[in-house]
């Protein structure tokens, strides 16, 4: 006679999806930012300096944190604070202010290493939105490559 084969019951199956799903909602949450550069971090930004330059808090887990880090936006350029660009500048400053500044974001680092000026390279999203791309869609920047 063969040996019975082993049933999971309602419990097991019920088990087995809130493990599974504990496993998969948090890389879920960062799905949309994956593949877009070094590492992914959650971060809090503290200020903003232009339309490409900010500084964040960076939550890099364990209770360990970057503080007073500053990002230049990756791929994108905006109007300078000074010269002949000042007012455009101003706009596209405070236009980034009231979408990011005190806010949570995710950050996407470029590169390890920072860039010519003191500044890591990184992609910023909010709710699964490009902040960079943002940007450049409500002509606060244009597309350039460095």
């Amino acid at each position: 006679m063969p040996k019975p084969v082993p049933t999971f019951g309602r419990h097991a199956v019920g088990i087995f999806f809130l493990c599974f799903t504990a496993l998969i909602a948090p890389a879920a949450s960062v799905a949309y930012a994956q593949n877009c550069g070094f590492y992914t971090y959650k971060a809090l930004i503290t200020e903003v300096y232009d339309g490409d330059t900010v500084t964040a808090d960076i939550d890099l887990g364990f209770h360990t944190w970057r503080r007073d880090e500053k990002l230049r936006l990756y791929e994108i350029n905006a109007p300078e604070m000074r010269g002949n660009e000042k007012q455009k500048g101003i706009v596209s400053r405070d236009a980034l202010r009231k979408r990011i500044l005190g806010r949570q974001v995710t950050i996407c680092t470029i590169k390890d290493k920072r860039g010519k000026y003191g500044r890591y390279l990184a992609k910023i999203f909010i709710g699964g939105e490009s902040i960079n791309d943002w940007l450049v869609k409500n002509g606060f920047a244009n597309y350039r490559v460095y």
